[in-house]
């Protein structure tokens, strides 16, 4: 097996780390990058080759590519998964936090591929992964930054995807449903935070209490479900375009669908419970 040399973002925990631990299993050429090295010292010893990286800092995106560069000479495959959930209601959530928002889950990652996009046009090969959510296609109360960026994320793949096929690059959307990851953790607090003791205060206990149901153990998928697909998406020269995995992924996009938006609004506030 000739050797891919792969850049997962995102990779200290969840669905970044289990897709690291699945592709070195496979002997595969892993970069593993987050901002917290320390949480990625496990992947370390397994073989991966750890790097500092903010999604949301220039210099930190050119230092990354520009060590694999330097190291590998090119890049097979880029994993877009870093990313989070900001929830608080519109009114109450700052523009300068809605600015992050997207800055990590849409336009950090924009940066990573205009970086890379090179080098995988001159071999005239390469796989982009970006790590959607069935977010990306639904919506829930609250989350109006969290799923605008998502929703920003699907059309940029498509569109992405027909700049690139010429040159044999493929664009893939994973868009994950409930993954036992620590997503409801990191979501829920700030959420609390914005709207915990405002009008919107009986809305957000709600939805932070049914999040908490839906991400304890065994409430979703297991993480590596996920890093299962991304292997098989790396290895197969036909990659499907989107990859709905886990826990409600499918149930919910084939809702979204076919039912009317009132009847979905009602579906969606009738589990806020």
């Amino acid at each position: 097996m000739n050797k891919k040399v792969i850049l997962i973002t995102g990779a200290s925990s969840g669905i970044g780390k289990e897709t690291a631990k699945k592709l070195l299993s496979e002997g595969q050429i892993v970069y593993a990058a987050a901002r917290r090295l320390d949480q990625m010292r496990d992947l370390q010893e397994a073989g991966a080759i750890i790097v500092q990286l903010d999604i949301s800092k220039e210099e930190e995106i050119r230092a990354c590519m520009d060590k694999i560069i330097r190291e590998q000479g090119r890049i097979d495959v880029l994993f877009n998964n870093a990313g989070f959930g900001l929830y608080g209601s519109v009114e109450e959530v700052s523009l300068d936090d809605a600015r992050y928002q997207f800055e990590v889950n849409l336009f950090g990652l924009a940066r990573m591929t205009q970086l890379v996009v090179p080098y995988m046009r001159e071999q005239r090969n390469g796989k982009i992964i970006n790590t959607s959510s069935v977010g990306g296609k639904i919506y829930t109360p609250l989350g109006a930054w969290y799923h605008a960026s998502k929703h920003a994320l699907e059309g940029w793949s498509d569109c992405l995807r027909l700049e690139l096929q010429p040159f044999g690059i493929d664009v893939i959307i994973l868009e994950p449903g409930i993954i036992e990851t620590s997503f409801g953790d990191v979501m829920s607090e700030p959420m609390m935070r914005y709207s915990g003791n405002g009008p919107y205060r009986e809305l957000a206990k709600k939805i932070a209490n049914t999040t908490r149901k839906s991400y304890q153990a065994g409430g979703g998928s297991p993480a590596d479900l996920v890093a299962n697909i991304v292997a098989e998406s790396i290895a197969t020269s036909n990659p499907k375009i989107r990859y709905a995995v886990g826990k409600m992924a499918k149930p919910l996009i084939m809702l979204r669908k076919w039912i009317s938006d009132r009847n979905f609004d009602k579906l969606i506030m009738s589990q806020m419970k």
